[in-house]
C-alpha cells in the first residue's frame, strides 16, 4: 500500500506533460512491483504536496522554471535495500582510502624537502586534484546508500558536474604535463633544470587548472540551457554528461557536438603530448649502454604510464561516443572505475615502486613517532 501511494498520489493530483512522463511513471511501477527501494526511499523524502511536475515546453531554458520542483532524482547503484548497507559500507572504505592516500601523498611530499622537485610538484597536484575529483561525487553516493535520498536539486546538480569536469580536465592535462616533465628528465638531463624551472612548473600548473574552468563552464552552461521534460529521473548515481543529456527534450544535436569536442580535443592533445614524449623515451632509453641507466629510467616512466593507461582507457570509452549508444548500466560500472577506484589507485601506483616516496614517507612516521613520544 505504502509503495503504491505514490502512483495514486501523482495520478489524483494530474502531471501536467502527459504522455512525456508515461516513461517515468512506468518506471515508478516497475520499481514498485520489483519491491526496490527507490520508491520508497523517494516518499520518504519528498512529501505528497512536493511532487516533481515536468512541464513540457522546449522553447523555455530548464533552468528557469521547466520543472515546477527543481529536483532530479538519482536512480543510483542499485534499488535493492539489502545492497545499500554493505555498498555503503565498501565505498566508504574506498573512499577513506582515497582521503589517506592522497592527501598523505601530498603532505609527504610537502615535509619532505628533497621531494621538492617539478616531478613531485606535478605528483602532489594530481593527489589533490583526485582528493577533490573523489569529493565531488562520492559524499552524495554514499548519503544516498546510507538514508536512501535519492533527490538533489537542478542547482547542485549543475554545480556536481561542473566540478567533476573541471577535475577531470585537470587530471587529464596534469598527466600530459607529467609526460612532458619525463621527457625534459630522461633525454635531456643536463638541460633539465633550465627548462623545468619553478615558472614553467607554475605556468603549467596554472594553464591545467584554467582550461579545466573554462571547459566546464562551457559544458555545464550548454546543457542546462536545455530544457529537461521527458522526465527528471537520472539513470545514474550522479550528474553525469550523458545521463542527464537524455533528459533533454530538445534538439540537443549542437550541445552534444560541443561537449564532444571539446573532450576530443583535450583528450588527443594531452594523448599526443604523452605519446610523443614516450616515444622519445623509449629511444632514449634503448640507445643506454649503462644497465643501471636503463632500469632508473623504466622505473621512473612505468607509474606514470600505469596511471596514464588506466585513466584514458576508462575515460575514452565514455565520452567519446554520442548520448544515443550509451547503455545506462555500462556507464555506471565504468563511472565507478574512474570516479572511486582511480583516485584511491594512482596514490598506490605512484608511491608502491617508488624508492623516494617511501623513503619520504618512511621518514615522516618516525619524525610524527618521536613527536608523539615526547
Amino acid at each position: 500500500m505504502a509503495q503504491g501511494g505514490l502512483l495514486s498520489r501523482t495520478t489524483e493530483k494530474g502531471v501536467s506533460g502527459g504522455p512525456l512522463l508515461k516513461q517515468e511513471l512506468s518506471l515508478w511501477e516497475s520499481e514498485r512491483k520489483s519491491g526496490g527501494g527507490f520508491v520508497l526511499s523517494y516518499e520518504q523524502h519528498l512529501p505528497s504536496s512536493e511532487i516533481p511536475r515536468v512541464h513540457c515546453d522546449p522553447t523555455q531554458p530548464s533552468m528557469k522554471n521547466t520543472t515546477e520542483a527543481s529536483v532530479f532524482i538519482l536512480l543510483g547503484l542499485t534499488s535493492t535495500p539489502e545492497l545499500q548497507l554493505p555498498l555503503f559500507a565498501v565505498f566508504l572504505l574506498v573512499y577513506l582510502l582515497t582521503l589517506a592516500g592522497n592527501l598523505g601523498m601530498a603532505l609527504v611530499i610537502l615535509l619532505d624537502p628533497r621531494l621538492h622537485t617539478p616531478m613531485y610538484f606535478f605528483l602532489s597536484s594530481l593527489s589533490l586534484v583526485d582528493f577533490c575529483y573523489s569529493s565531488t561525487i562520492n559524499p552524495k553516493v554514499l548519503a544516498g546508500l546510507l538514508t536512501g535520498n535519492k533527490l538533489i536539486s537542478h542547482y547542485a546538480c549543475a554545480a556536481q558536474m561542473f566540478f567533476f569536469i573541471l577535475f577531470a580536465t585537470v587530471e587529464n592535462n596534469l598527466l600530459a604535463a607529467m609526460a612532458f616533465d619525463r621527457f625534459a628528465a630522461v633525454c635531456k638531463p643536463l638541460h633539465y633544470p633550465v627548462i623545468m624551472t619553478r615558472k614553467v612548473c607554475a605556468c603549467l600548473a596554472f594553464t591545467c587548472y584554467t582550461s579545466g574552468f573554462l571547459t566546464a563552464t562551457v559544458d555545464v552552461t550548454d546543457i542546462f540551457y536545455l530544457p529537461f521534460c521527458m522526465t527528471n529521473v537520472v539513470h545514474h548515481f550522479f550528474c553525469d554528461i550523458p545521463a542527464v543529456m537524455t533528459l533533454a527534450c530538445s534538439d540537443k544535436h549542437i550541445t552534444e557536438l560541443i561537449v564532444v569536442f571539446i573532450a576530443s580535443f583535450h583528450l588527443i592533445f594531452a594523448l599526443i603530448v604523452i605519446l610523443v614524449s614516450y616515444l622519445l623515451i623509449f629511444i632514449t632509453i634503448s640507445k643506454m649502454h649503462s644497465g643501471e641507466g636503463y632500469k632508473k629510467a623504466l622505473s621512473t616512466c612505468a607509474s606514470h604510464f600505469t596511471a596514464v593507461s588506466i585513466f584514458y582507457g576508462t575515460t575514452i570509452f565514455m565520452y567519446l561516443q554520442p548520448s544515443s549508444s550509451h547503455s545506462m548500466d555500462t556507464d555506471k560500472m565504468a563511472s565507478v572505475f574512474y570516479t572511486m577506484l582511480i583516485p584511491m589507485l594512482n596514490p598506490l601506483v605512484y608511491s608502491l615502486r617508488n624508492k623516494e616516496v617511501k623513503s619520504a614517507f618512511k621518514k615522516v612516521i618516525a619524525q610524527a613517532k618521536l613527536s608523539l613520544a615526547f
